[in-house]
């Protein structure tokens, strides 16, 4: 079960963070070869966040994924950041992103795990 979270610092109408979340799982999906069906999205906005020590806009993401290879996040990030740009206006160079492959016995769903 894939989850990407996004958070940003920028305000975003509430259309835009639900577009932006099903734009993603969608990415998710066609970039980890799994079913959207399982993958999960969250777009969080307006927190208090500063990155390089300024507030200029920013994005931190996480994508966590059962049997997320090592050899797929390249170009994860590459995709990832342009949505996020092309979403937002955020300058990829403000953007960070923390891939974590999950053990299955870690992951729970429909009262078991994986």
């Amino acid at each position: 079960m894939p989850f990407l979270k996004i958070q940003t610092n920028q305000p975003l109408a509430e259309d835009t963070a639900r577009q932006l979340a099903k734009k993603a799982s969608a990415l998710v999906a066609t970039q980890l070869g799994k079913p959207e069906s399982y993958v999960m999205t969250s777009v969080e906005n307006n927190p208090a966040m500063t990155f390089a020590g300024t507030e200029e806009p920013l994005a931190f993401l996480e994508l966590k994924s059962i049997g997320l290879p090592e050899s797929s996040t390249a170009e994860a990030s590459r995709v990832l950041c342009e949505l996020v740009s092309s979403e937002t206006a955020i300058d990829p160079a403000r953007i960070y992103i923390e891939f974590s492959d999950a053990a299955r016995k870690m992951w729970g769903w429909d009262k078991r795990t994986f």
